[in-house]
């Protein structure tokens, strides 16, 4: 976009702006990594893999980008399955193609995809339904502890099989299943399928900035570190600074709801304010926002007391003007 602007406005001699809307941008702009993958895979008749070797070529584009965290992603998601013997052999490309950017699970979608085939290749193989070949290969804490010690955490953090088992049994997946088996041997070119695909994602929390300011006709200004871009952070944003200011009434935070406005910070107003990514940026947002009331509620709770010797009902405008 600024080339072509910076062309234009060589061309005309003046200004140019340019606006593109989100089908011409996202034509234009990078896109996900397409890779090229080899696999080999052992595996047993019972459908438990006993080793598994990949290689990777990933077209990055013309340039890095964030291309060189990638080989890191895929293998986070590759974390799902017990391979026993895992090796891979990942290499970044330069090609003469648009830089490629991060999307939304970025290396994840392709590690899956990655997974995902292997499992289905040795299903297909040994004749067996995939939902047992990937239950076979599911780790459990023992083996998870033994190849990932730093990211295992305790024995009841890892609830992978136990939030895949409630999946089949709430989707009622078996029944439906055979009944997918009964309409495919009954249509010779119709078909229909069913899977259940089970993921992970490591997610890391980071400090992230906020700002709370409580202005004299009340109104509650918040700003935080993060971007909106359609998960809702300001909305969480906004319910968390009327919920922790709300102590100052007794829990009452819906009329301090409508008191509250979210405005977009930049590097003057909040400093260092990081970037949003990684899926944790309105938890941590929201905890920045929740700790800046904390205080705010600490030096205004003398105040109140205060008030409340000389009146029954304190409102919030009274608070603040004094």
């Amino acid at each position: 976009v600024a080339t072509a602007c910076a062309l234009a406005a060589h061309r005309l001699r003046r200004p140019v702006r340019m606006y593109l809307d989100r089908k011409a941008d996202m034509m234009t702009v990078m896109g996900r990594h397409p890779m090229k993958v080899k696999y080999s895979v052992g595996f047993k008749d019972d459908g438990a893999v006993t080793a598994l070797h990949v290689d990777v070529l990933i077209d990055a584009g013309i340039s890095a980008d964030v291309s060189p965290a990638f080989p890191l992603f895929i293998v986070e998601t590759l974390k799902k399955y017990n391979w026993q013997a895992l090796s891979f052999d990942i290499k970044v490309c330069k090609t003469n193609l648009l830089t490629k950017s991060a999307m939304r699970g970025r290396g994840n979608v392709q590690g899956s995809i990655i997974a995902e085939t292997v499992i289905e290749h040795v299903a297909s193989f040994l004749c067996m339904e995939p939902y047992d070949v990937r239950n076979k290969n599911l780790h459990t804490f023992e083996t998870l502890k033994l190849f990932y010690r730093n990211s295992c955490g305790e024995p009841a953090e890892y609830t992978l099989p136990v939030v895949l088992d409630k999946l089949i049994t709430s989707s009622c997946f078996h029944s439906r299943a055979e009944t997918v088996r009964q309409f495919n041997r009954s249509n010779r070119w119709r078909k229909r399928g069913l899977s259940i695909v089970p993921t992970v994602h490591e997610v890391t929390v980071r400090p992230t900035p906020g700002k709370v300011s409580i202005l004299n006709d009340g109104s509650v200004v918040v700003e935080v570190g993060g971007i909106e871009l359609g998960q809702g952070l300001w909305t969480k944003v906004k319910q968390m600074a009327a919920f922790a200011l709300g102590k100052l009434l007794n829990g009452t935070s819906k009329y301090l709801l409508e008191r509250v406005r979210v405005v977009q910070a930049d590097t003057l107003s909040l400093a260092q304010g990081g970037y949003t990514a990684g899926s944790t940026t309105s938890e941590s947002s929201c905890e920045a926002v929740r700790l800046a009331c904390n205080i705010l509620v600490e030096r205004l709770t003398p105040v109140m007391v205060k008030l409340q010797e000389s009146m029954d009902i304190v409102s919030w405008d009274a608070l603040i003007l004094q």
